[in-house]
């Protein structure tokens, strides 16, 4: 039986703080500690740690900072969908009042999904400067419009080629779906264990994808005079210097979602969302 539980909201969503409070008023009516937080604020002083359940309200966004805060403690999370799409959310808000004594039960079974791990080296330096674990995918990316950046990359200590780009993405099974997939990427199973690295607008180099071993190890230098940014999730950016490099593999932690839905087709329900997706933005003039 769940005791304590943390809710994390959408911060722009005044629809996703008030069904937040709502949940958390429904939990305490039956007994069970809970903390509500807007999921970009500072959750230092929330037990993360201790609590047997993550409530996410919001979208996939929303899911992918919560992924990030709870790490490492691997706590469950159960994403509740505010938007449209939600390819990381599990119910509805109507849903998870009809699932909610389970949900207190913890009748469901977890999902484990692959994070990415990346060390972050600054110019000359042999001890990392930052670490960053993503769920979704780290992005060596261009500064400004119109000036590629230069990437030298190796995989497993063996020198690929130096890619001139807008960017490179290295995504998880989860992040397959994303950013990669619309740079040509292809699209893997979420529970996969393999990383994908994937280059954008390469000029002059191998410009397809690399679907890699579940052990390698990609290191990429930033070889350009303007430097670049590295993104972590789409939510964090930092700037690396010229000499940078960043050192990424599998992560040694894993997200653990919350699943009350047998397991179906993933692919036939991806080709659903993303044709639901297009038809969306065709009627909309997007």
């Amino acid at each position: 039986m769940l005791t304590s539980v943390v809710i994390f909201h959408h911060p722009q969503s005044e629809g996703a703080a008030a069904f937040a409070r709502q949940v958390a008023a429904e939990l305490h009516r039956r007994g069970i500690g809970c903390d509500v937080a807007d999921a970009w604020d500072d959750a230092s002083g929330l037990d993360v740690a201790g609590a047997g359940a993550i409530i996410c309200v919001g979208g996939d966004g929303t899911v992918l900072r919560t992924a990030r805060i709870t790490t490492p403690h691997a706590v469950p999370i159960l994403g509740v969908n505010m938007g449209r799409l939600g390819f990381l959310t599990e119910l509805s808000p109507r849903d998870l009042f009809n699932y909610i004594e389970r949900v207190i039960s913890r009748d469901w079974r977890l999902e484990e999904r692959l994070m990415v791990c990346g060390d972050l080296y600054l110019p000359g330096m042999a001890t990392p400067d930052k670490t960053f674990h993503a769920l979704n995918d780290i992005v060596v990316s261009r500064k400004s419009p119109g000036r590629p950046i230069y990437v030298d990359v190796s995989i497993d200590g063996a020198r690929v080629a130096v890619y001139r780009c807008d960017g490179i993405i290295t995504a998880t099974p989860t992040g397959s779906t994303g950013y990669s997939l619309a740079a040509g990427g292809p699209i893997m199973a979420p529970t996969e264990h393999h990383l994908v690295v994937t280059p954008v607008s390469a000029h002059m180099a191998l410009a397809r994808s690399l679907v890699l071993q579940p052990d390698s190890v990609i290191e990429l230098q930033v070889t350009s005079e303007h430097g670049a940014i590295l993104s972590v999730d789409g939510q964090e950016d930092i700037d690396m210097d010229a000499g940078a490099s960043l050192r990424l593999r599998a992560s040694e932690y894993v997200t653990h979602f919350v699943r009350f839905h047998p397991p179906t087709s993933f692919y036939a329900d991806l080709a659903e969302k993303l044709e639901f997706q297009m038809s969306s933005r065709t009627h909309t003039g997007a």
